[in-house]
């Protein structure tokens, strides 16, 4: 057998905040047979809400120590600490891993991460299957690549002074160039002129011919991701981005905290809460798990913009101590303790 087909794949799965990476995931670790998978999340924050989620999966072939979180900053920024640690860790789990999962934080830039697959000491053993980006097909609808981003375009307009480029945009770009696919999520919510309109604006940004392909829910046959064997790592330097000249990069133009709020009585109230705050605030993104007041269940709470979802994921633990915790990501200059205040009201 070749050192190729002894290398473990790797999909990396990029897009912006709220676009749906990880219920795709969770939806692909419930759905593929007969592989024993692991799992890289990043998270933008200090809570690994993500992993959370794919964990209480219960999932066979995926067990909770084959889910490993990375919250100690973005993924393409902390290569060298973080990533291949955790390599090294799923390679040496037994039974041994068929295939790897990395779910990059929604700000991070894939360019940088494929290209540590080029380093020796992970080629020879790991290789990029496909590198396949996620984005929201309600906002690209509304001609935006994420919620609520009205006030900072009105901003730098009003500013002469300021660079136009929308940082934002340019994540999502840089994001789209690496991609071998595009997955357009939340397509159950857009009619048919809402779909052209959304997927226009993925074609608009497409520097060579990728495939787009719908999502209802996450629920997109994961055979259509996974198993491209399309060695990513020795075509990224024919994927251009806006980074290609930088030899770092920062993300100076968001921030990111956690809140701790006390037990809620009514989802529903928080939900209005949270919709309140995103009306009000520079705020991009809020995702956690919370404790509802008299019920055995962990209350999980995604909102992207003004639109919230929640639901109980798993009951809690018996040794585990009950605590609502959120992850606030919004534009640089969110403050943090007003928000808490009106979210914990």
């Amino acid at each position: 057998m070749t050192q190729s087909l002894n290398r473990v794949p790797c999909t990396v799965v990029t897009g912006f905040l709220g676009a749906g990476k990880t219920t795709l995931l969770r939806n692909a670790l419930q759905t593929i047979q007969g592989k024993r998978l692991a799992v890289i999340v990043n998270e933008f924050g200090d809570v690994g809400i993500d992993g959370e989620i794919l964990k209480s999966c219960g999932i066979e072939n995926c067990p909770e120590d084959n889910i490993i979180e990375l919250a100690n900053g973005c993924i393409c920024c902390t290569v060298a600490d973080d990533f291949v640690p955790a390599i090294d860790k799923i390679l040496a789990m037994e039974p041994k891993v068929d295939h790897i999962l990395i779910e990059t934080s929604g700000l991070a830039l894939p360019k940088p991460l494929v290209q540590a697959f080029q380093w020796p000491s992970v080629k020879s053993r790991v290789t990029v299957d496909g590198v396949i980006a996620v984005v929201d097909g309600l906002a690209l609808a509304e001609g935006r690549v994420a919620d609520d981003l009205e006030a900072l375009a009105a901003q730098r307009a009003e500013d002469q002074s300021l660079d136009h480029d929308n940082p934002v945009e340019e994540v999502f770009e840089d994001q789209i160039a690496c991609a071998d696919l595009v997955i357009l999520t939340k397509a159950d919510l857009l009619d048919a002129a809402g779909l052209d309109k959304a997927r226009a604006h993925v074609e608009d940004h497409l520097p060579r011919a990728v495939r787009i392909v719908n999502a209802e829910n996450g629920a997109i046959d994961p055979a259509i991701f996974i198993g491209l064997g399309l060695a990513v790592e020795d075509d990224i330097e024919n994927r251009k981005t806006h980074h290609d000249d930088e030899l770092d990069h920062e993300h100076d133009d968001f921030d990111s905290f956690v809140l701790d709020i006390p037990a809620i009585a009514s989802p529903e109230a928080l939900s209005q809460r949270i919709q309140d705050v995103t009306d009000a605030e520079k705020v991009l993104r809020i995702k956690g798990y919370v404790e509802v007041a008299g019920k055995p269940m962990r209350l999980l709470v995604q909102a992207v913009g003004p639109r919230v979802n929640h639901y109980f994921d798993r009951p809690w633990g018996t040794d585990e101590t009950r605590r609502s915790r959120l992850v606030v990501i919004g534009e640089k200059g969110i403050d943090a303790e007003k928000i808490g205040r009106l979210l914990a009201a």
